[in-house]
């Protein structure tokens, strides 16, 4: 694909604060037809900068208002010891990002669990994932920042 310019970070912007915009909004707030605000947005899907739409969910109110930062340690850090847990790690649902990590351990996993008791439930998982030798969580007291829109002015 050719460069994000003006127009398609408007665009990115824009969708990034309301998904459900029609084309004829969109348009609208971009100043562009609805046949070249229709045809950018397809090209910036069809390229992978848009890369899905998904509602955001209050996660309090669907019962799962804990965070848990996980740090996990392997045993070694081969390539398919790596890859064997990053596979097995999709498997738990609770687990909402995991990064591979440089530094004093090998991932960073963001864990939602409705309280302690249930967090242990999910620790005893994580900690039979394959070739996990160290497990060490944080529970977040509060969260004081989340977003989900990516900043648009740099590029």
């Amino acid at each position: 694909m050719e460069a994000i310019d003006r127009t398609d970070r408007r665009i990115l912007e824009n969708l990034q604060i309301d998904g459900k915009l029609s084309n004829v909004e969109l348009s609208n707030r971009v100043g562009l037809s609805e046949s070249a605000c229709l045809r950018r947005v397809k090209n910036l899907e069809k390229s992978g900068v848009i890369d899905r739409y998904v509602a955001i969910l209050n996660q309090g109110e669907v019962g799962l208002a804990s965070n848990v930062f996980v740090r996990v340690s392997l045993d070694r850090q081969t390539e398919k010891m790596l890859l064997t847990f990053e596979q097995a790690v999709t498997d738990v649902p609770e687990v909402m990002e995991c990064f591979l990590m440089s530094g004093d351990v090998d991932f960073m996993i963001r864990v939602v669990v409705h309280d302690a008791s249930d967090y242990e439930r999910v620790h005893n998982i994580l900690c039979a994932l394959p070739n996990v030798s160290r497990v060490h969580s944080s529970f977040a007291l509060r969260t004081v920042l989340k977003r989900t829109r990516l900043p648009m002015h740099y590029t």
